[in-house]
């Protein structure tokens, strides 16, 4: 997580909010990983998945790990983009791979890896729905 990532197939605009600030008026750290998870939530409806009708499906998408590196504080009113990609590794897991920027000067923020699986009816299994919606993500990916 030491360079700038290319390739990203998503991305969530935001503004920092007041109540997001911590005595010193930076971002909280613990408030960059509420950034990742929302993208990663706008990723998912942007590809047809929803995580209510997919629970009732008996199918639960879920974190397992996060990393994240933080690079340059944001700061209240400060624009800025979280970009995403996503890697299959082995059967079960996927990566997403997470960064912000600053904007308009797209200064690098935070790296983020974030590790997920499913469940299919409370078994970790691999959901041949998200399965297939993830891969067309990746197939259609010209960087990956």
């Amino acid at each position: 997580m030491n360079k700038k990532r290319t390739g990203y197939i998503f991305e969530e605009n935001f503004k920092v909010r007041d109540y997001e600030c911590d005595l010193q008026g930076l971002v909280n750290n613990s408030v960059y990983q509420n950034y990742l998870e929302h993208t990663r939530h706008e990723f998912f409806k942007s590809i047809g998945l929803n995580f209510a009708v997919m629970h009732y499906e008996g199918i639960d998408a879920f974190v397992t790990k996060v990393e994240i590196r933080y690079r340059y504080p944001l700061r209240s009113g400060d624009k800025f983009v979280c970009r995403l990609n996503i890697e299959k590794k082995g059967k079960l897991r996927y990566i997403f791979y997470q960064d912000i920027y600053r904007l308009p000067d797209e200064k690098l923020i935070v790296q983020g890896v974030v590790t997920g699986t499913t469940t299919v009816n409370g078994r970790l299994s691999v959901s041949e729905k998200v399965d297939k919606a993830f891969t067309e993500c990746i197939k259609n990916n010209p960087s990956a």
